[in-house]
């Protein structure tokens, strides 16, 4: 049974939200900038509910990233831009387009193979965008946004600078640029910087480690969220353990909190849950 119904039920939903004369006054009120920290949010419920595995919860927020798509979608078609259907057909010319192994002659061994064979055609389209831009300087890094979250953006970066051989071999130089980096945000410090100096040594040590973590082929933004995680679960255990005493965080000093803390590993640890749960 084809799905096309459905998908033409949703988009006739948005233009009725969007309808001058009878539509929703919050979603008139919308633009492209105002829509977009929705569709952002939107995309990281998508990679929380693929994390818990929750395939129930996937389904809505599925649903939910669409109709942002819908809902951008209307309001290029309103500016006379493109629409839905423009959408849909460039990515699925896209995807022909990047699996000629899979839609045409082309032979691709593993996923490997298929990985550097994407970045291919990529960088290829980007030498036709730049030629069609009047010849406009190609540089290995085009098309890593800048409105991605910093962590992912810095992964990228570094990523595509290692594809033209501007990479550490091993990570004990990358160690030792975390290292170097760490002292060179010491010395701001004892120096009394301005907030600026130590802003900027501080990126620096963020991007240092986010290399680090590129070489050991370990996402930076999965690590942190699982840190996070980590963090909420045995701080609510602090809390929880104050309580059975009739005391709370504010009330207590960092030694007693600190104790609860060990506390609450050694408790995760007699269980045998793991750090990422």
């Amino acid at each position: 049974m084809s799905d096309a119904p459905d998908l033409l039920r949703l988009l006739d939903i948005m233009a009725r939200l969007r309808d001058p004369e009878r539509g929703c006054p919050w979603d008139l009120a919308q633009s492209f900038a105002t829509i977009a920290p929705y569709t952002v949010e939107e995309a990281y419920e998508v990679a929380e509910a693929c994390e818990r595995g929750d395939m129930g919860a996937l389904k809505d927020e599925l649903g939910d990233l669409l109709f942002q798509v819908v809902f951008h979608a209307r309001m290029a078609q309103e500016a006379g831009l493109f629409a839905f259907n423009d959408v849909a057909r460039a990515i699925a010319d896209k995807m022909l387009r990047r699996h000629p192994h899979v839609f045409a002659d082309a032979v691709i061994a593993d996923a490997a193979a298929q990985t550097i064979a994407w970045e291919e055609h990529k960088a290829a389209e980007r030498r036709a965008k730049a030629a069609a831009n009047d010849g406009a300087p190609i540089s290995a890094l085009d098309g890593v946004g800048d409105a991605l979250p910093a962590l992912i953006r810095a992964l990228k970066l570094q990523a595509r600078a290692a594809r033209v051989g501007f990479d550490w071999a091993t990570p004990p130089p990358i160690l030792d640029k975390i290292e170097e980096e760490l002292g060179e945000l010491r010395d701001a410090m004892d120096e009394g910087a301005a907030p600026e100096a130590l802003e900027e040594e501080m990126g620096d040590l963020l991007f240092a480690v986010v290399n680090l973590a590129r070489r050991l082929t370990i996402d930076p933004e999965q690590a942190l969220r699982h840190a996070c995680r980590k963090f909420d679960r045995r701080f609510r255990r602090v809390e929880a353990l104050l309580a059975e005493s009739g005391r709370a965080p504010a009330t207590a000093t960092l030694d007693e909190m600190e104790e609860k803390w060990q506390e609450a590993k050694v408790e995760e640890r007699s269980t045998g849950r793991s750090s990422n749960d």
